[in-house]
């Protein structure tokens, strides 16, 4: 267990060390260590991640506009004192080409540190994550200059889908329309997504564009 404050350069260190923890998740922002070490849900979160990366990573190839990172991906920002790992992220070939994010290799070259402002970043809740995902995350992605953040929450009776854009002050919700589509200036299009039963009667979800 590291410090109760410490810095983010102390993070860093005890995220590399054989000490940190091997499951789980673990975040930084600005002295603070949250620790959300409960088992992911399948149906109310893993299952969202698969409709996420089925249609985003594909959208991504297709148009060719950047790099698709599934859940795993470390990201730092050093201007946002922050340090976790999104559930997604997308990242533009412009943002590459100018700085803005890069992916920094040490003496790992399978394990790159990815440090900077990715074009959009996606998190699921859970139980555990509601404060961290909503509170947390929410004012760190958008100090840390995240032009777009997704919160997608499964948990309730309706799927939650909040298409955040970052403002001068924070993220405001963009608006849907009757049918529930919503734009997203950052991939240029309009997404919706659903759920519904399978043959054996579990959640299955889509996430369609146009």
């Amino acid at each position: 267990m590291p410090a109760p404050a410490m810095t983010l350069d102390a993070f860093r260190a005890w995220a590399a060390s054989e000490d940190f923890p091997e499951s789980g998740k673990v975040t930084y922002y600005a002295g603070r260590v949250v620790f959300d070490m409960s088992p992911q849900q399948y149906y109310t979160h893993l299952a969202v991640l698969e409709a996420i990366n089925s249609t985003i990573g594909v959208l991504v190839r297709q148009l060719d506009t950047g790099r698709y990172f599934p859940d795993g991906g470390w990201l730092t920002n050093d201007a946002a004192d922050v340090s976790n790992e999104p559930d997604a992220m997308f990242v533009s070939w412009r943002s590459f080409e100018s700085g803005r994010f890069a992916m920094k290799h040490g003496d790992q070259e399978d394990s790159p540190q990815m440090v900077g402002a990715p074009d959009w970043v996606c998190e699921v809740l859970s139980d555990a994550s509601v404060e961290k995902d909503t509170v947390v995350l929410r004012e760190a992605y958008h100090k840390a200059g995240i032009p777009e953040y997704w919160m997608l929450d499964a948990r309730g009776e309706q799927v939650d889908f909040k298409l955040l854009i970052a403002g001068e002050q924070g993220y405001a919700e963009a608006p849907a329309d009757g049918d529930g589509w919503r734009r997203s200036p950052v991939f240029g299009r309009e997404f919706h997504l659903s759920r519904d039963r399978d043959r054996v009667n579990r959640w299955r979800y889509c996430l369609a564009h146009r």
